[in-house]
């Protein structure tokens, strides 16, 4: 089981691909690796593609982190473990408010953002930010059918066993750093080459997220995927598959 040492706690990661350029994925809250499976495959024969867990999920060790600023201290971290230089930065919804922070705090160790259904400001529905603490189990539930544009019960129950089976704790405070971001006054700042993607019927990450990102980061490319919701990754692989890979092989 592939472990990086980074502050002291054992951080567990999948890797795909043995040459090429760092490719980095980052889950969104409550979230683990596993969201991306269907990416490392194909973004694997391009680059060295690494899905981490990030503290307190899945498998890594140690304590979940209460603000986005101290998971990009991870990620950067992690880098360094790896011995990665700089890397292409994938992150989806909480995991792109890192890649974000990343780059803003980080900017020499960013080759490159694909930043999917997120924004520079995430606000979290109080149903499911206190629903973490009060009703675990059923706001497991609403969150995982809330990712999905069009309901397929297979993909939901998957997605909310993996939720489940995280601590009550580690999802809220995920949800309350992601409620506490906004560097909507700073995306500006961002230099990294940059590609922004959403699921047209995303609900928990709008697509005016997307746009703002796009319009306010220079140069950035954004990319609107057709009958997708939050979950993109799961709903239409092929094509955010497609949309990396050209992003990644041009970087």
């Amino acid at each position: 089981m592939p472990l990086a040492s980074v502050a002291a706690e054992k951080i567990y990661y999948v890797e795909r691909g043995a040459r090429g350029a760092p490719i980095i994925f980052v889950h969104g809250a409550g979230s683990n690796h596993l969201i991306w499976g269907l990416q490392l495959r194909v973004l694997g024969a391009i680059g060295r593609a690494v899905a981490l867990d990030l503290p307190g999920h899945s498998k890594s060790f140690g304590a979940g982190r209460a603000t986005i600023d101290a998971y990009a201290d991870i990620v950067v971290q992690f880098l360094d473990a790896l011995k990665f230089e700089r890397a292409l930065i994938v992150g989806h919804s909480m995991g792109g408010a890192i890649a974000q922070m990343l780059a803003l705090t980080y900017p020499t160790r960013v080759a490159g953002l694909a930043l999917i259904g997120t924004g520079a400001r995430l606000r979290v529905l109080p149903q499911f930010l206190d629903g973490t603490l009060t009703d675990f189990e059923k706001t497991c539930a609403q969150i995982a059918r809330a990712q999905f544009a069009r309901p397929d019960d297979a993909q939901i129950r998957k997605l909310e066993k993996q939720m489940r089976a995280g601590a009550p704790r580690v999802l809220h405070a995920d949800f309350a750093a992601c409620n506490a971001f906004d560097v909507m006054n700073r995306v500006g700042e961002i230099r990294a080459p940059t590609l922004v993607v959403c699921g047209r019927a995303d609900a928990m990450t709008p697509v005016k997220y997307s746009e703002f990102l796009g319009a306010k980061i220079p140069g950035a490319r954004l990319e609107i995927i057709a009958n997708a919701g939050h979950a993109v990754m799961l709903e239409q692989p092929e094509e955010l598959n497609r949309v990396l890979s050209e992003f990644a092989q041009k970087l």
